[in-house]
Formats: structure tokens, sequence, C-alpha cells
């Protein structure tokens, strides 16, 4: 509690300095997509209806660039999903170089089988911290080296870490540090309703608990109207989320500013931007450039391009 309270506190301050002054940055898809991952040959797991989709992608400590993918509709068994890794020299090459399955679940570490969704990835204080989702919880894993990942076992010595509850598919973690907390997002379908989740912690391992950061509007209730949860900061104090409906040739991502990290709006279209015709975006700062990766329309691979920012008239008040 003790931490949520700092978030806000911290939001606050950061609120007043920033809603004076700033104006509303709207992000926009600058020239064309390049594709970095096709549909990957799984061996004995490989079927026609395959798909990759959530991802990630992050440079490791050699500086080759990393892309891990949760391909769901496989025949790996269970909920069918397990993650499949791409590596390239640089961020803008096309067709990385595939280098097979990265990660399966594991049963008997309390993950359900076929059932890793959407990882996502951070460096920290020279480590990296894989965040995950196993169905049920949000799980985690670290690397030295940004490739090899090692599972953390909570006090059970089981992976999962936290969650929502029984049978409302906790998934897409996604890690965003800023006023000194990691704050990881989520989504999860309690009822049937799809809520954008925040937790925070000052390590990455003790978690507070839960509170709704997103939720309604335009954007809907429905249990896929908030996934893929991503935020990003392109000018301090001002946070950016992006949240998916819509996979396929008819993608759409609502995108949300606030000067809050912890809350984008609750039945409240006043934090809404635009809308993006992509699914699960991740954006990347990379010296300097943003660049946006996303699901293909066909959703048989992911593309990148690159990103820019341009104000618009109003205000942060809101």
């Amino acid at each position: 509690m003790m931490t949520v309270m700092l978030c806000i506190i911290c939001a606050l301050i950061a609120s007043l300095c920033v809603a004076a002054t700033g104006k509303p940055l709207i992000p926009v898809i600058d020239g064309e997509w390049w594709q970095v991952a096709g549909d990957p040959d799984l061996g004995g797991y490989t079927s026609p209806d395959q798909q990759p989709v959530d991802f990630a992608v992050w440079q490791a400590a050699d500086g080759a660039w990393q892309l891990w993918s949760c391909i769901r509709r496989t025949k790996c068994g269970g909920n069918t999903r397990l993650f499949h890794r791409w590596e390239a020299k640089s961020i803008t090459d096309t067709d990385w170089k595939p280098k097979g399955i990265a990660l399966e679940a594991d049963p008997s570490l309390g993950e359900s089988i076929g059932g890793l969704q959407a990882p996502h990835v951070v460096r920290w204080k020279n480590n990296y911290v894989m965040a995950y989702g196993c169905w049920t919880h949000i799980c985690f894993a670290t690397s030295s080296d940004g490739k090899a990942f090692k599972r953390v076992l909570q006090s059970n010595g089981r992976t999962p870490a936290f969650g929502e509850g029984r049978d409302v598919i906790t998934r897409d973690p996604m890690l965003f540090f800023t006023n000194g907390l990691w704050h990881c997002y989520y989504t999860a379908s309690p009822h049937g309703k799809g809520y954008c989740y925040c937790r925070t912690s000052a390590n990455l391992r003790n978690w507070s608990n839960s509170f709704v950061a997103a939720y309604g509007g335009q954007s809907g209730t429905g249990p896929w109207s908030a996934e893929c949860p991503h935020v990003v900061e392109p000018r301090p104090g001002y946070y950016v989320l992006f949240r998916t409906q819509a996979y396929g040739e008819n993608a759409k991502t609502s995108v949300y500013r606030s000067t809050n990290p912890c809350y984008f709006g609750v039945d409240d279209d006043n934090y809404l931007l635009c809308a993006l015709p992509v699914a699960a975006p991740e954006i990347i700062l990379h010296t300097g450039q943003y660049y946006i990766a996303a699901l293909k329309p066909d959703l048989k691979g992911i593309q990148i391009a690159r990103l820019r920012w341009i104000e618009a008239a109003g205000d942060l008040s809101k």
C-alpha cells in the first residue's frame, strides 16, 4: 500500500510541474514497416494454424537484438503456447535470424501446460529481468547476458508471483520504471471484463497490491479490451498508455495519456489521444530514435517502423 501511495504522490508532483506548460504528444508511425520475424519452424510442434503474437524486443549485453514471441495454436499441448526467439545485429535489419524455441511452460513449477504468454524484458542493475504470463499468474526470469534466462522461484519453490484469481487469464505484463518505482502493467478478465491492472515495486521482487490503471471508455469493456498494455514516457512526467482491442486485419490499439502513471482513466475518455491500426505494440527508444514493433495484420509475423511524436493542441489539465 505504501508503494502505491508513493506512486500517486510522486505522480501528482510531476503533474503540477508539467501541466502548466506541456502539450499532448501524439505518436505517429513514420514511414514504412519492415518485417523482422515470420512464422517459425517449431519442428514437431509446428501447426498450420500457429501465430506469432505478443512479444518483446531488447538489446542483449553483446549488442545483438533479441525478439521473443509467444507462438499460439501450436502442437505443444495444453493452451498451445510457447516462446520462440530471433536475433539480429541491428534493429533496422529485416528478417531476423530464427534461433529456435526459447522456453516452454514447466508444470512442475506451477505453470499451465502450453500457457506461456507475452514476455517483456528490461535491464536493471546490469541484469536482465523478464516478466511473462503462465496463463494464471505473472512470473519472472533473469539473465546476465540478455539471452539465457533462468526462472525466478518464489518462496514456495514455484514461479507464479501474482495474479488476479482463477479463470481470469492474468497476462501481458509490461515493466516500466518511473518516480523511483517499477510498475508492472498487465491485463486480466474477471467476470468477462478486461481491465488494465498495475502493481508497483522498488526491487522487482516485492510487489504492491493491484489497482486498476485503465478500464472501459471507447476501448470497450470486453475480455480483450485492455490487452497488451504498454507505457512510455516521451517527455518527463508525460505518460502514454497503448491498449489493444483487436488483432488482425482490423487491428486497433487505443492510446491514452496521463501525468499519473497509475491512472489513465476508468470509464473516462478524457485521457484518450488517438487510436492506431496496430496490435500488441512495443515502443523502443534506441540512440534517440523511437521505433514501434507490432504484429503483422495476417498474424504471421512481427514488423517494426519508426515512430515520432507530434504536439497537439490543448493541455494536460484533464
